[in-house]
């Protein structure tokens, strides 16, 4: 039996909002794992997430850069907030997005992309002594098209092209370009927004799709309905789950009267061609990275102690 501490109590409640006990309870139920703890929670109908965002926990900045039907989005991570407001490190955050325009955002092309006499890593190296913080390259993603246009947003947005948030969406007709860019920077605000996972339902990851419905099927059997009207209950409850996961499905932001997929539609009818969203990358600053929790009164005891 895994040890159910204080601290995996206290990230089950932030996960889901969940009373102290109940997560202690799902906890001993779920042998000490979280995703399973959230599962009998929600069978439980004592928590209502559908997904769970990653702990943020990193800084630095994300920086986009998008120039007709092509894209890309980087994250340069530091130690601490105040760095990303150092001018020499949002200058080689910006220098990363070139490098990963020139190479396909491929990574360690964009190491090796050569920034005057040195590296990109190489010149990371050198801030890293000059500024006396870790840095690295998380991730970068590029995205094309054959014709059409990418468009990029930033949301929190400290400088030009790099801040918090950033957002690709690529978008391929014969359209003009212009207004396409004009539809992909609404698109792409939306997505900000809301965090869709999959572009379209065909998308949706399997593991979690079959996660979902075995947690909609508990809970509809826990109403006490009978095995036939479970299936339906269940099929209904997906389309729910659709529109919060879909970018096509979900509710635009922008106009709450309308699906994101009605929008570019009307687009489409609208410009006289056909306008189809063929992919979208979201970086979050630091999303998917544990934070450490710093313990100050157990570190000076630790330095006491030496």
């Amino acid at each position: 039996m895994a040890e159910i501490t204080a601290a995996l109590i206290k990230d089950l409640r932030e996960k889901t909002g969940a009373g102290m006990l109940d997560c202690k309870k799902a906890l001993l139920e779920s042998d000490g794992d979280l995703d399973n703890a959230v599962d009998w929670l929600r069978k439980k109908g004592l928590a209502s997430a559908a997904k769970k965002a990653g702990r943020v926990a990193s800084q630095g900045l994300v920086a986009v850069v998008a120039e007709g039907n092509k894209g890309v989005v980087v994250e340069v991570n530091s130690e601490t907030d105040f760095v990303a407001m150092n001018e020499s490190f949002q200058s080689f955050v910006g220098d990363v997005a070139e490098a990963a325009m020139a190479n396909d955002g491929d990574m360690e092309a964009i190491k090796a992309h050569k920034l005057g006499e040195k590296t990109v890593e190489e010149t990371l190296t050198d801030l890293i002594a000059k500024i006396g913080e870790h840095m690295h390259m998380r991730r970068s993603t590029a995205l094309s098209v054959p014709k059409g246009a990418v468009v990029s947003y930033v949301h929190g947005a400290v400088s030009a092209g790099k801040g918090k948030i950033g957002v690709l969406v690529a978008l391929e007709s014969d359209a003009d370009e212009a207004k396409l860019k004009e539809l992909g920077k609404q698109i792409a605000m939306h997505v900000a927004a809301a965090s869709p996972n999959a572009l379209n339902i065909a998308d949706v990851d399997v593991s979690d799709l079959e996660r979902e419905k075995s947690v909609l099927a508990e809970q509809a059997r826990n109403s006490g309905k009978p095995e036939e009207i479970i299936a339906k209950m269940v099929e209904g409850r997906l389309r729910k789950y659709y529109e919060e996961v879909v970018l096509l499905e979900q509710v635009y932001v922008i106009d709450p009267d309308k699906k994101v997929k009605d929008v570019v539609a009307e687009a489409a009818k609208e410009l006289g061609t056909p306008v189809t969203i063929t992919g979208f990358v979201r970086y979050a600053l630091g999303e998917g990275i544990e934070k450490k929790e710093e313990d100050f009164a157990a570190e000076v005891a630790a330095q006491l102690n030496k």
